[in-house]
């Protein structure tokens, strides 16, 4: 398949800058594969739209404030933490690039140094933090990494966590999760429904753009995640009760698929995952979708278009722009059923 195959027309006015002030007031489009309708909601009435028994999956990964900027001759500079691979040393983006050349050394203030010490075949550059205390550095130092989409500043960094965020090490947030409140998890509750929390830490495999035309020939940065034993015992049992499993998140999504054995079973693991889902997969154990609206000729736009189909897909996102749907990570959301 062909890049130009996920593009489509989005206005800039629909790009959400701004988290709503009440999350779950956002709207929900829902997706019947089955019938191929469409309707729309808002989102806190989810739990009236899910069966009683069904089992919701969450990604409980926290973001870290990872982007930094300081001066470097006489300009600035950026870096941002993609995903840690040792001790101090983290795969980063950076700009300006020639300025990051392996075996440099940069003197960044009185705590922190750094030695570049290669480039990997994404682009980044893996470097060696030299600092005391790195994690108290990056708390206090760093900023939250918005998605270069929001331009405008946001009030508190808690906007771009998700209520339940929990494990630190994700670089941009698992945005689907974004229109959930402590409300709307006890109307869950109340429902029946079971909630089980995962965890993938997102960098570049989520968000890197593509470059090649041809989709198949594009490589996914892979991501940590971690399945426990008890979770995946839980889930196999639901599963095999006939309990729908739903994903929040494409995420979600990216764990359990990877986890999931060629019999139909989650098996737990932790370790990295670099799933590439688009049409012509065959899905394994993922019932249903909870996710937002994501960016033209995205990976994202790609998954859910293997678990609805391509042109039901594109179809909803012409409806979500006649009727003034928010795009993208402070966006609207849709239910894939």
């Amino acid at each position: 398949m062909h890049l130009a195959d996920f593009d489509y027309h989005l206005p800039k006015e629909l790009i959400a800058q701004k988290p709503l002030a009440k999350r779950d007031q956002s709207k929900l489009m829902v997706l019947d594969r089955k019938t191929g309708s469409i309707s729309h909601h808002q989102f806190f009435e989810l739990p009236d739209l899910l069966e009683s028994d069904s089992v919701m999956v969450f990604n409980e990964s926290r973001v870290i404030p990872a982007r930094f900027r300081f001066k470097l001759g006489n300009g600035m500079a950026e870096i941002l933490l993609i995903k840690h691979v040792a001790g101090k040393t983290w795969e980063c983006m950076v700009r300006p690039g020639p300025k990051f050349t392996p075996g440099t050394g940069i003197d960044l203030d009185n705590d922190l140094s750094l030695t570049v010490k290669n480039v990997t075949s994404h682009g980044l550059r893996t470097i060696e933090f030299e600092c005391r205390d790195f994690d108290s550095y990056i708390k206090t130092h760093g900023r939250t990494p918005l998605p270069p989409y929001i331009k405008e500043p946001i009030d508190d960094p808690e906007q771009y966590q998700t209520v339940y965020a929990k494990t630190e090490g994700s670089v941009a947030a698992p945005t689907a999760g974004f229109h959930f409140t402590d409300s709307l998890f006890a109307n869950l509750k109340e429902k029946g429904i079971q909630t089980e929390f995962i965890t993938l830490h997102v960098s570049l495999g989520t968000f890197q753009p593509v470059k090649t035309e041809k989709i198949e020939e594009h490589k996914m940065h892979s991501e940590w995640f971690e399945l426990s034993e008890n979770i995946a015992k839980r889930l196999n049992k639901a599963k095999k009760d006939g309990r729908k499993i739903i994903a929040v998140g494409t995420t979600t999504v990216r764990v359990l698929e990877t986890c999931t054995d060629k019999n139909g079973e989650l098996c737990p693991h932790a370790g990295e995952t670099d799933i590439f889902i688009f049409p012509g997969y065959k899905w394994k154990f993922v019932d249903e979708l909870i996710t937002n609206f994501h960016v033209p000729k995205s990976t994202l736009l790609m998954l859910v278009s293997s678990f609805a189909g391509r042109e039901f897909i594109l179809k909803t996102y012409e409806e979500a722009r006649k009727k003034n749907y928010r795009f993208f990570s402070f966006g609207d959301s849709m239910y894939i059923k």
